[in-house]
């Protein structure tokens, strides 16, 4: 019983966490940041650092008349650093210098906090951690390919008696998808990969949210499937549509991925009280795990040096997460393989 109210505690405390948002200034706002954005278009310079952007390109990113060998080559242009962009930065970097020796905290800048760039990067941890997510989550689908094809029993038809395999498949490409994209978007914030980025994530969250779904209760008929993935489906392309066609907002983007997150949580956490699942260690150890990166995606904190914030700090917890999912995974495979072979004997 005092296991049971334990869980309980810690459901309430993941719709805690959905519901807790901090606020920040917006220093895009700040007269003195405006004015410096406005006069590096004009001069091309801000302070000692000048941009020949400006002089060969319009502030909308448009070539101006200028000679071929100063413009940037076609397989550099994807970045899409422009005049605008890169007297907005360094008007950033240079106020935020001015706001520390002024003893004043950071502020945010577009809603995103001032982050410093690494080679036209423009979040090299949050980028690195989302490359490291991907290769950990390859690994674990390859680990877990070799475990039911080469290691565990086939049918005779050369089909796996784990009746999940399918679907695991198709959550490995979609995840990956997912990074790769989060990646780029970390890499170079622009229109598009904002879309690629919102679009792949909310394809992860609705479809994490039919496998646990279909895991849970052990959904194996066709037509109950359904009955699970439409509505999951038709809320997912629905939002998708209208980030694409209609208006890109970040903030209902969150509250539609916590609201999908929240609900796949209460389903693995009430999974993982009820089940006798000999992995189900693992799969509580997941769903405090989930819960507690869940929470640190939620802070707000200037980032640290320049490059550490606390999106960052989420993507660094879900390498590990991502480990201990293929593991349980990997686990769950076996047994339900010999489950299956005991029955058909």
């Amino acid at each position: 019983m005092a296991r049971n109210l334990l869980w309980v505690v810690v459901l309430i405390v993941v719709v805690s966490c959905l519901v807790w948002t901090l606020e920040a200034s917006e220093g895009d706002a700040d007269p003195l940041y405006k004015s410096c954005v406005d006069q590096c278009q004009k001069t091309g310079c801000v302070g000692d650092t000048c941009f020949h952007q400006c002089k060969f390109f319009s502030a909308d990113g448009k070539a101006n008349d200028g000679p071929w060998y100063m413009q940037e080559p076609l397989y550099l242009r994807w970045k899409q650093w422009d005049c605008q962009s890169d007297c907005q930065y360094e008007c950033m970097m240079t106020r935020e210098e001015e706001r520390k020796r002024d003893g004043e905290k950071p502020t945010k800048y577009f809603g995103k906090w001032p982050l410093k760039h690494v080679y036209g990067i423009q979040e090299p941890v949050s980028a690195a951690f989302a490359a490291l997510d991907l290769a950990i989550q390859f690994h674990g689908w390859v680990s877990y390919f070799i475990l039911v094809y080469y290691h565990l029993p086939l049918q005779p038809n050369r089909k796996t008696y784990y009746e999940y395999n399918g679907l695991l498949h198709i959550y490995a490409i979609i995840v990956m998808n997912a990074l790769f994209w989060s990646g780029v978007c970390h890499s170079r914030d622009v229109d598009l990969t904002e879309r690629l980025d919102y679009s792949s994530a909310t394809v992860l969250a609705g479809y994490t949210l039919v496998l646990a779904v279909i895991r849970s209760f052990s959904i194996h008929d066709q037509s109950a499937k359904v009955m699970v993935t439409a509505p999951v489906l038709a809320l997912v392309a629905t939002h998708i549509i209208y980030l694409n066609f209609y208006n890109l907002d970040e903030g209902l983007h969150r509250k539609v991925i916590y609201g999908i997150g929240g609900v796949e949580l209460v389903v693995w956490g009430l999974w993982s009280v009820l089940t006798s699942h000999p992995s189900k260690w693992k799969l509580r150890a997941f769903f405090v795990s989930c819960i507690l990166t869940t929470c640190l995606r939620m802070l707000d904190f200037p980032p640290y040096k320049g490059y550490v914030d606390a999106h960052a700090l989420w993507r660094a917890a879900g390498i590990p997460l991502s480990y201990l999912w293929w593991s349980f995974i990997r686990d769950d495979a076996v047994f339900r393989t010999t489950v299956l072979l005991k029955k058909s004997k």
